[in-house]
């Protein structure tokens, strides 16, 4: 069996392609390393590319996990026309390379969707509702509706077998703090004793998945032709305020290493985006009883063991921002 992993070598891309690699599969890389420069296993193949090049790809694929994206709250706010374009070109060139052949395709989308949606839990169905155009924050949860939009009509026009999922607050080793990725951010800061740096209130909550659960949930629904032509929620359901989490990273850092807790301090939108009308959603928490039905999926690793994992994984390339 033979996959194709755009995306590869970024943070939720490299664990997947060892999965896939662990279970047997040949796995091509398509990636240009834009947000991810992890270096797979020899039985890889790495197309060092950007994602319109999947049409030279001349040889078969079983199934393909579409993960390229631009990503990271600061990447959209500093780019937002690129990164609406490499998302939607991204997407459109993937799914007619993979009508060619008829090749399932798993793409992957975000929670971003759900924009200013307050009812709770979110369920697949909800209604949709974004801010306005003319905030930057709302160009990738646009392109990102966008690309499932086009997905599911391969499916419904072509016959295409596509699957959308929204993937809910990810995290784990390998994730950088370059992109405003919160844990990662908090977890480097604690280490170099600094402040850890809470945006906002700290009063808004998340609900953070460890990336081996994750990725479980992406390797078994690219695989099953049940899963085509639906959306799936996959995180985590035990929400917790960004305050909340820098506690629980303070605590475990300073237990670690034997140094005083950090101060943990509030910084406003403002002054942390240089954007007077930054958008941010009080809460974000995925009704998963839909892909629980179909694969008995949920997650494995709590909170503490995912703090855990990213302070040492920062610790085994260095103690430093990774």
């Amino acid at each position: 069996m033979r996959a194709l992993c755009t995306g590869g070598r970024g943070f939720i891309g490299s664990h997947l392609t060892q999965r896939l690699l662990a279970d047997g599969w040949q796995v091509t890389i398509i990636d240009n390393g834009s947000t991810g420069h992890w270096t797979p296993p020899a039985g890889a193949e790495v197309v060092d590319a950007d994602i319109a090049a999947v049409w030279a790809l001349q040889r078969h694929f079983d199934a393909i996990w579409h993960l390229a994206a631009a990503v990271g709250v600061r990447n959209i706010l500093d780019h937002p026309a690129r990164s609406m374009v490499t998302n939607l070109q991204g997407t459109h060139a993937v799914l007619d390379f993979a009508l060619r052949e008829n090749i399932p395709v798993l793409l992957a989308s975000s929670s971003e969707v759900y924009g200013l949606n307050t009812k709770l839990p979110f369920r697949e169905d909800d209604n949709l509702t974004l801010g306005p155009s003319s905030v930057g924050r709302w160009s990738y949860a646009a392109a990102k509706l966008a690309d499932e939009c086009l997905g599911l009509s391969y499916y419904k026009e072509y016959g295409l077998p596509v699957t959308v999922v929204r993937l809910f607050n990810c995290t784990g080793p390998r994730q950088s703090d370059r992109y405003g990725m919160v844990l990662p951010r908090l977890v480097s800061q604690a280490l170099r004793g600094e402040p850890l740096t809470v945006y906002g209130t700290g009063q808004q909550s998340r609900c953070f998945c460890h990336v081996s659960d994750t990725v479980e949930a992406l390797f078994t629904l690219g695989q099953i032709p049940q899963s085509a032509g639906q959306v799936f929620n996959v995180g985590s359901t035990d929400p917790i305020t960004i305050w909340g989490l820098a506690e629980e990273v303070r605590y475990q850092v300073a237990q670690r290493t034997g140094k005083p807790a950090s101060d943990i301090v509030r910084v406003s939108y403002a002054d942390a985006y240089g954007s007077p009308d930054y958008a941010d959603m009080p809460a974000r928490v995925p009704d998963i009883s839909k892909i629980r039905r179909l694969i008995g999926w949920e997650p494995k690793v709590n909170l503490r063991e995912i703090v855990t994992s990213v302070i040492s994984y920062q610790c085994s390339i260095g103690c430093r921002a990774s």
